[in-house]
């Protein structure tokens, strides 16, 4: 497949792709306003229900330490069909659960089979583009992807209300299979049969320890795990700090949280448009101190008592940088690994949402009478991002 043959194609199927990328965010931000209704209707505590969403992240983690090898033996396409039809499976299951227990286990096993598609996505750009072209092509992505959180929150509040929130899974299979569709009959193999590794656990395993092993690679991956992390810690507890403590309806929590995406899609498009020109590491510095401000901006605050808008305007530019930084993360790891970017993928993804998990289950297990745990572990994971890349990472 040529460079050209490439480009073209990206560009025709980058809303298919977007939608496939979008899986994981529709299966933690649909669910996010009903987390208080599932408390509520399962009569378990809010912590309870927010180790589901810590559950997700773990399934996803330990997934992605598999489908990366996978994807690199014996393809891109066919280990993305597998796993995204395992997730509307567990859609569906997620669906008729009866309790706590068994909502967290399955959501824990839609979450290692959704890993697929985060993996694959990237693996997939990278096949077809250079650094600078990948993080563009990503950040475009991106901004496909995040019209469906946009809406997610605001449907995922209104199905809770109108058919109640079981209704919420209903859709997500639903999602799920018309992008099994899409797979099937639009998404070409990029990864010739010559080009494929073979799978052995050993060599694997080799491949991980010398990336754990390199600071460059140590730096870049933690930097994005610890952004990840801080935007995690909203998604973990957030619903309960604007419903429950700013008494927020659920419906006006979507648009609050639209709020957030819409910066998303600002700083997406900002690099989009400059990436080419000012390169990864220029994007990733600009990324890693707009969201340092942000860290800083929601202490600030707390401090002064500063209200609803107080978090809402410091947590919009903190979600806001995720694209840049993540994208431009992996733009610089993949250019150092690629004729691995499936295994380079899942290590750096399992490195990220294992994060995430482990700072979202410490913040759900704290006291949540106060903003504060939020609040201080967002401006924390904000500045170990800046330090992980500034001290690590800065001159790759």
């Amino acid at each position: 497949m040529t460079t050209q043959d490439s480009q073209k194609l990206s560009l025709q199927l980058i809303l298919i792709l977007g939608a496939i990328a979008a899986l994981t965010p529709l299966a933690i931000d649909m669910y996010l306003p009903a987390m208080p209704s599932i408390a509520r209707d399962l009569a378990v505590s809010p912590s309870a229900v927010q180790t589901t969403l810590t559950a997700y992240t773990a399934g996803f983690a330990i997934g992605q330490l598999l489908h990366g090898p996978l994807a690199d033996s014996y393809g891109r396409k066919p280990i993305l069909i597998i796993g995204v039809v395992l997730f509307a499976i567990a859609a569906c299951v997620s669906a008729m659960s009866q309790g706590i227990v068994e909502l967290t286990w399955v959501r824990a096993a839609q979450g290692f089979a959704g890993a697929s598609a985060a993996v694959i996505i990237q693996a997939l750009v990278r096949d077809m583009f250079e650094r600078e072209e990948f993080a563009r092509t990503m950040s475009f992505i991106t901004l496909v992807m995040t019209i469906a959180p946009l809406a997610a929150p605001m449907i995922g509040g209104y199905l809770s209300i109108w058919f109640g929130w079981r209704s919420i899974f209903w859709v997500l299979a639903l999602f799920a299979v018309i992008v099994i569709v899409a797979v099937l009959g639009k998404i070409p193999e990029t990864l010739p049969v010559e080009k494929r590794l073979p799978f052995h656990l050993g060599s694997t395993l080799r491949n991980y320890a010398r990336m754990l092993t390199t600071p460059t690679a140590v730096g870049l991956i933690f930097s994005s795990g610890f952004s990840f992390a801080g935007m995690f810690t909203f998604l973990t507890v957030g619903s309960f700090v604007y419903i429950d403590l700013y008494h927020v309806s659920t419906e006006n929590f979507g648009l609050l949280f639209g709020l957030n995406v819409v910066c998303l899609i600002l700083m997406t498009s900002i690099n989009g448009r400059l990436v080419k020109k000012m390169g990864s590491h220029w994007m990733l510095r600009f990324g890693l101190t707009i969201q340092l401000i942000a860290g800083i901006g929601l202490v600030c605050g707390q401090l002064f008592e500063l209200g609803l808008w107080g978090v809402v305007v410091p947590v919009m530019l903190f979600v806001g940088t995720i694209s840049i930084i993540g994208s431009n993360t992996m733009a610089c790891l993949l250019a150092k690994y690629p004729h691995m970017a499936g295994t380079a993928s899942s290590l750096a993804g399992t490195m990220r949402f294992g994060t995430g998990t482990v700072v979202g289950g410490m913040v759900a297990m704290m006291p949540d009478a106060t903003v504060w745990p939020m609040a201080l572990t967002m401006a924390t994971c904000a500045v170990l991002s800046a330090g992980f890349y500034w001290f690590m990472s800065r001159d790759a």
